[in-house]
């Protein structure tokens, strides 16, 4: 029998089968039940056998093509498309399975409508809805869920050790990012209608005044200090101005604020009226009128970049580990070495091998690489990790920051913080503000509601923004949903990049 024969046949049958189907479903309660049933039976029997002869006739295919190396240059290697990934459909040959993904290295990957499966969902206006996500030509990642050896990467993942020098295929861990200053009537809505709460572990974001700070000119000032006063002139908040010339500055429930100070320029401080029309409705996010100073530029020009990674090496974070591994010379070689001065700062937890650990900025990628690659992952045990600890050594009392530098700190966890920490989280927080250091949480898997917050609170605070890792590269455990609004899907790589190069002085 032939082939195309087989193919007609199984062709029929399959038609047949679907109807017989149909006509169960509406002989449920008809004496046909029972005749149909034998019916559908009998056509997957003889769909069986003709599956096994074609699979007979591919195997003859097979050891045929083996033998004819020109056949073999046209079809090139097994591949599957991200569809017949997903669907589970055979790959065209033998050996090795490469998911080839559709839109995956480029910016736009996915988009989610921000609302979380199994937790309550916000809508772009903050208005809560359903679960639900719409993928647009985004298959399955390289990775099945299995964390790698602590300190290793998974097999199968390209390396930046590429021929000729150039970089590897970026370490597949997805991210998405979210910035609450951009979204601030967004964030006020979720807060005043107690979706989320703060504050998290002592860093409260939910009282905001905006100062731009520019010339004579108009033009924006970079660099410059900003001052939040009470009436009698004391110091509530600092912050320090962004390449928009914006300074973002907060008080707390107990603070009376007054006024904001940029060297001799002086602006008052005027709450917005509350329009969300719950009259009598306890405010639990404030916003002031934004403020504009003009004064003469008294900030250092911005001459260098320093980035600061503070990674979390607990036992838990072996995939992150290893993605910075495989990936920071890539993450290097794309910002470029101009300017631009690289920090490691590894923690764990108290009763560890060690608590924290701590290295000097340097220009020289190869010394940062050698630091990561003795890092392994360990410990932990409980779910909370010495942030504190690690935030006073590698922010607070840090004074390699510099004056003339722009500065991020990316902070890779996947764990809030002790109880009982909170005056010095509070005190690396405003320490970061006021010297301008933007913080950058990352947060891996099998993180909980109260990380999500404390992350989104000391991105808001310093300024910075809000990362977060998701499912879809199927690398590691779950990853929680975040109550946000749209957000799009990246790689991780391609999201510090950016970030990096935001902030690159110049």
């Amino acid at each position: 029998m032939k082939k195309e024969d087989i193919i007609d046949a199984v062709g029929e049958l399959d038609e047949r089968t679907v109807a017989e189907t149909g006509k169960l479903r509406e002989n449920r309660r008809g004496g046909t039940r029972k005749k149909v049933l034998f019916s559908v039976i009998a056509a997957i029997l003889v769909l069986s056998v003709a599956g096994a002869a074609l699979g007979v006739m591919n195997m003859g295919r097979a050891e045929s093509k083996a033998s004819s190396p020109a056949e073999d240059a046209e079809t090139g290697p097994a591949t599957r498309t991200a569809d017949e990934a997903e669907s589970g459909a055979p790959s065209a040959g033998e050996g090795k399975t490469e998911v080839v993904v559709k839109a995956y290295s480029d910016k736009l990957i996915l988009k989610s409508d921000g609302k979380s499966g199994g937790e309550t969902g916000v809508k772009a206006d903050g208005e809560i809805g359903a679960a639900g996500r719409d993928y647009e030509g985004y298959g399955e990642g390289p990775g099945d869920g299995d964390s790698p050896v602590p300190g290793e990467a998974p097999d199968g993942v390209p390396g930046e050790d590429a021929p000729n020098g150039e970089p590897g295929e970026a370490f597949r861990l997805t991210a998405a990012v979210w910035r609450d200053l951009d979204n601030w009537p967004f964030f006020m809505n979720l807060v005043n209608s107690e979706k989320i709460s703060f504050p998290a572990y002592g860093i409260d974001p939910t009282r905001l005044v905006r100062v731009r700070v520019t010339d004579a000119d108009g033009a924006a000032l970079s660099g410059e200090r900003v001052d939040l006063t009470d009436a009698d002139g004391a110091v509530i908040f600092s912050a320090v101005t962004d390449k928009t010339g914006t300074a973002y500055l907060f008080w707390g429930a107990d603070d009376d604020p007054a006024a904001v100070i940029s060297g001799e320029a002086r602006g008052e401080v005027v709450l917005k009226a509350d329009t969300s029309g719950e009259q009598g409705a306890e405010r639990r996010a404030v916003l002031a009128e934004d403020v504009t100073l003009t004064t003469e530029p008294k900030a250092a020009p911005r001459r260098a970049l320093q980035v600061s990674f503070i990674i979390d090496t607990t036992g838990s974070m072996g995939d992150e580990l290893a993605y910075l591994q495989k990936d920071f010379s890539s993450i290097a070689g794309e910002v470029g070495a101009d300017g631009v001065f690289w920090s490691v700062n590894f923690y764990r937890d108290h009763g560890d091998e060690y608590v924290t650990k701590c290295n000097s900025f340097t220009d020289n990628v190869d010394d940062v690489k050698a630091l990561l690659m003795n890092e392994y992952c360990d410990g932990g045990g409980d779910f909370p990790e010495a942030v504190a600890e690690i935030l006073t050594e590698a922010i607070t009392d840090n004074g390699e920051w510099a004056d003339d530098c722009e500065k991020i700190a990316f902070l890779i966890f996947d764990a809030s913080p002790h109880e009982g920490t909170e005056e010095a989280l509070v005190a690396a927080v405003r320490s970061a503000a006021a010297r301008g250091v933007r913080m950058i949480p990352v947060v891996a898997s099998g993180s909980q509601r109260d990380t999500e917050l404390f992350g989104r609170a000391i991105a808001a605070v310093t300024g910075g923004t809000y990362v977060f890792l998701t499912d879809d590269s199927g690398v590691g455990g779950e990853h929680l949903e975040p109550i946000i609004g749209d957000y799009e899907v990246e790689l991780l790589h391609d999201v510090i990049v950016r970030i990096i190069n935001e902030y690159k002085a110049g």
